[in-house]
């Protein structure tokens, strides 16, 4: 039955983490679309607007040339209209000396009599200097300059596209955490729950099993194959335990990982081919790292099974241990298959298998004991086709 749900399962996560990953690109392409159209749109609009202001100004320039060199022939009530008009764009107005002479729209509210003269001289020293004058010539050689800007409006629609991409930013990534956060609660809910069933579909025939050991080692006291029939029981009573602390968190203990490591070790190599190899590399002195000893035990067996499956039954696996600086290093070698690279970081995805028969859940099961319950990192730290794989797991 279990092999039977097996593929089911597994194409069922597959397809939803599919779902997820090109739900991530169309929210991406639509934020990216709605930014580029906001910018285009609105540096256009921004465009029209400062030609048209442009030219008010220039009309502006004109009435002040023309009411200075006025005659009896001319229409002082157009030209004063065209000069009262004028509401929104800042204007100063200087002689040959560059000293304002008069100004429109400049804000000066708040400010003292000096303060406000010393910000209308700077505000034209600097439109001079970015080029924003128009010069007009008035009688008997002389002329003055209209320093011109930008109207508030026209600041504020140019700052309207970084305010809006701004938004879509925020939007994007308010987006993607949602996105995220619920994946990731939908991973949470299907592996505890997947673990809390299969810990209790076990507890009953393995209760039946240990009743069934005690019973034939009543029968037959001096069998020498019983005491290895009772280990395996228990081992499967701890596979149970450890799958129905899946969900909670349990209390870290201090415990030394070469001697957590050995003790995996020795299970596997007894039930493993003799050929398959497995040796361990130790520290000199304990390393004791704060674990939950059934969890972290469960992940290096985990791995050496995955690695045994790689080799397809030949080859050999090294479990090194070390300290690097405030870090505690596993290190798990084989001489398997080999793992591509870009499937590195696909391997820890729920669902992702290379095997026929397997859940996809064994290495995603394994990373969130170890950054979840441990603080830790698991990855790939380098693997060759052909020539094996290597997974690095880290603790501090």
């Amino acid at each position: 039955m279990f092999n039977q749900l097996m593929p089911a399962i597994r194409r069922h996560l597959q397809s939803s983490l599919e779902r997820v990953v090109h739900l991530r690109v169309i929210l991406f392409i639509t934020a990216a679309l709605i930014a580029v159209i906001t910018l285009v749109v609105s540096h256009l609009l921004v465009k029209d607007l400062a030609r048209e202001e442009l030219k008010k100004t220039e009309m502006w320039a004109e009435a002040m040339r023309a009411l200075n060199t006025a005659d009896e022939n001319t229409d002082i009530s157009l030209v004063f209209k065209i000069i009262q008009d004028n509401t929104t764009i800042p204007i100063i107005v200087t002689d040959e000396k560059g000293t304002p002479t008069q100004c429109r729209n400049i804000n000066t509210k708040g400010r003292t009599s000096d303060d406000s003269i010393s910000i209308i001289k700077e505000t034209a020293n600097q439109l001079h200097k970015d080029g924003k004058y128009i010069r007009i010539d008035l009688k008997n050689g002389y002329y003055s300059d209209v320093c011109y800007d930008e109207s508030l409006m026209l600041k504020r629609l140019e700052a309207y596209p970084y305010i809006v991409f701004g938004a879509v930013l925020i939007f994007l990534f308010v987006s993607l955490f949602a996105l995220y956060t619920s994946r990731k609660a939908l991973q949470n809910k299907l592996w505890v729950g997947l673990s809390k069933e299969t810990a209790h579909q076990l507890g009953t025939p393995i209760s039946s099993l240990l009743g069934w050991t005690e019973i034939l080692k009543d029968s037959y006291p001096d069998d020498e194959l019983l005491p290895e029939m009772q280990k395996d029981v228990e081992r499967l009573q701890l596979i149970a335990e450890r799958f129905s602390k899946i969900g909670s968190y349990p209390e870290p203990v201090p415990e030394d990982l070469g001697e957590a490591v050995t003790h995996v070790a020795q299970y596997m190599d007894r039930r493993t081919s003799s050929k398959v190899k497995i040796s361990c590399q130790l520290p000199p002195s304990p390393l004791l790292v704060p674990i939950s000893s059934q969890l972290f035990e469960w992940v290096i067996e985990n791995l050496c099974k995955n690695a045994v499956d790689a080799m397809e039954g030949s080859g050999a696996i090294n479990i090194r241990v070390m300290q690097e600086g405030t870090k505690a290093v596993i290190e798990v070698s084989d001489t398997g298959k080999g793992i591509s690279r870009k499937d590195f970081k696909k391997v820890f995805m729920p669902g992702f298998s290379t095997k026929k028969r397997g859940w996809g859940l064994g290495l995603s099961l394994a990373k969130r004991v170890i950054e979840e319950y441990h603080n830790g990192r698991i990855f790939v730290k380098d693997s060759q086709i052909g020539v094996g794989t290597t997974f690095r797991i880290e603790l501090r």
